[in-house]
């Protein structure tokens, strides 16, 4: 049987909506419940928040929209030019016309946040292409261990972190942005 075009089709789509949705809105709860001194509650939000995911992530299997790290990059850029180049100028545009100033205005900002993230995602796949993501040309290149800290000279990360032992898959080059 063909899932495209098909109503469970849809149905895992409108799943997947609500799912996703609610995740968000039980970990904004979660939030306020914390702020305002309801630490069980918050819990219950962000456990609660925390299922939905696992199970907009098993509709999102089923759909196949889960892939390899560039076909995932590849998509999410996608995804991301939609919304800066399309979706976000449309939104503005409508909301102008109605006379929401301000949601006008925080449709516009947020579409130049999502073209920052169509050129990150695009960036991070080139990265991967061309076997840069653990290695840099310059040898005085700092790489930090995202697991405990260590901090490493060279052109090209450690297989294995030499203080954590955790994997080259957790370094990243050293920002320092502050």
């Amino acid at each position: 049987m063909e899932l495209k075009g098909s109503r469970t089709e849809k149905n895992l789509w409108e799943a997947f909506a609500g799912e996703s949705q609610a995740r968000n809105k039980y970990t904004f709860f979660a939030s306020v419940a914390k702020k305002e001194g309801y630490e069980q509650i918050a819990a219950i939000f962000q456990e609660t928040a925390d299922n939905e995911k696992e199970h907009a992530k098993r509709i999102f299997r089923f759909l196949g929209g889960i892939n390899k790290t560039p076909q995932n990059l590849i998509e999410a850029a996608k995804g991301e030019n939609y919304e800066w180049t399309t979706m976000y100028k449309e939104f503005e545009k409508v909301a102008r016309e109605e006379g929401f100033a301000e949601i006008a205005d925080f449709f516009h900002e947020v579409a130049e946040v999502e073209e920052e993230h169509e050129k990150r995602y695009k960036a991070l796949l080139d990265n991967i292409n061309a076997g840069r993501v653990f290695r840099r040309d310059d040898p005085n290149t700092r790489w930090k261990c995202r697991n405990c800290g260590y901090i490493h000279t060279g052109a090209e990360a450690p297989q294995v972190c030499p203080a954590c032992a955790h994997p080259q898959s957790y370094y990243e080059i050293m920002v320092e942005n502050y």
